[in-house]
């Protein structure tokens, strides 16, 4: 049985900050939050398409040098942009490679983008990164056992923050 919540982190785990996603979604996972599902990758591909079938919504979670401290909480849209045709994907390329996939519109999807700052790789988390991290996990929990009306409620952006 497919599990309603999908919650997929992304990053690189060696590279500093870029761990942000991975490292939020390994304490989520160690909630065990019901009806919720785990996955984590490097990048986003054209595959992860299929991963959001079944799904009634989907938190994507990554680091980001854009986003303001401590990070940016917007919902996304299907949308082809100029990572569509290559090996790494935005959420909202990921999302159009759906509908185009299956012909009917994704799932729901939101991004949390944790402001990160050091991307060095084989350097830790930075301690400000750490922090952000914290705060980021607040919101995490809370959006993991929410229904959707309060995910909206908990928008920080009308628009997701690129990288």
């Amino acid at each position: 049985m497919t599990a309603p919540l999908l919650v997929f982190a992304y990053g690189n785990p060696s590279r500093g900050d870029d761990a942000l996603g991975p490292e939020l979604l390994r304490r989520l996972e160690a909630l065990a939050p019901p009806g919720t599902e785990f996955l984590t990758d490097f990048q986003l591909q054209v595959d992860h398409a299929v991963d959001l079938q079944g799904r009634r919504r989907v938190l994507f979670i990554d680091a980001s040098v854009a986003a303001p401290p401590p990070f940016a909480f917007a919902r996304l849209r299907a949308e082809k942009d100029a990572s569509y045709t290559s090996h790494a994907m935005s959420p909202g390329a990921v999302l159009h490679a759906y509908r185009e996939l299956y012909g009917v519109a994704p799932p729901p999807a939101y991004l949390l983008a944790v402001r990160g700052d050091h991307y060095e790789l084989g350097a830790p988390l930075s301690a400000l990164a750490s922090a952000h991290l914290e705060a980021a996990f607040e919101l995490a929990q809370k959006l993991c056992v929410a229904p959707g009306e309060e995910w909206e409620r908990q928008l920080t952006r009308a628009e997701p923050v690129q990288r």
